[in-house]
């Protein structure tokens, strides 16, 4: 099954985690056919220039968007997924490092389970991945999903994997600051759409005080 990864980066980005990042996409045992990475405003020479080592990388796969101003990450993410090449979308934050076997197992689920969102458990980490502080582990089946989200976020947005009509069809994301992705869910599932979270982690995840600060791409 083909399918696009979408990325957002912003100055404030770290040129060697936005390496690290970009080359655990490459590594998938799954490779992406098509590679969306939003610059969100102008960029540091060193993060230009891990994208230039990254388009020699990956070639054709790798699509560049460069809005000139930045926008917050919601404003990214909805510039970027109209350049996506395929329905199914991988979301990939700029430091965060995907196992290789991540997009393997969430295909092997769209192929068998026919879900519109895919998640799965993520561990945080502050100095190395190999140092894990904690895991977001969230309910698998979608009947629990929905109870789930009534109080709390029901997915990883870190490693999400959707359907692109399913998103554009509950309006893509909309400006709620710092909970664009959970304001998403909510209007996907109020949609119809079906979700499945892997009780498996498949994503570590940059951690720290400033994480928040950070994600908010602003």
């Amino acid at each position: 099954m083909s399918y696009s990864v979408l990325m957002s980066v912003y100055y404030k980005e770290k040129a060697e985690n936005l390496r690290k990042a970009m080359m655990s996409i490459y590594n998938q045992t799954a490779p992406c056919g098509d590679f969306v990475l939003v610059c969100d405003g102008p960029l540091t020479d060193e993060l230009d220039d891990v994208i230039e080592e990254m388009k020699a990388l990956f070639k054709d796969v790798l699509q560049v968007v460069r809005l000139s101003e930045n926008m917050g990450l919601g404003k990214a993410l909805n510039e970027g997924i109209q350049h996506c090449r395929y329905e199914l979308v991988g979301r990939m934050d700029s430091d965060d490092i995907s196992h290789p076997d991540r997009f393997e197992k969430q295909l092997r689920v769209f192929e068998y389970k026919h879900p519109d969102i895919v998640s799965a458990t993520v561990e945080e980490f502050s100095e190395s991945p190999d140092k894990i502080e904690a895991r977001r582990m969230l309910p698998a089946e979608h009947e629990d999903i929905l109870v789930f989200a009534k109080k709390r976020n029901p997915f990883n947005h870190p490693c999400v994997m959707y359907k692109k009509s399913a998103v554009e069809a509950a309006g893509g994301y909309q400006d709620f600051y710092l909970l664009e992705d959970y304001y998403l869910w909510i209007r996907m599932l109020q949609n119809g759409a079906k979700g499945y979270n892997i009780k498996e982690g498949l994503l570590s995840m940059r951690a720290g005080s400033d994480m928040y600060r950070r994600r908010s791409g602003s």
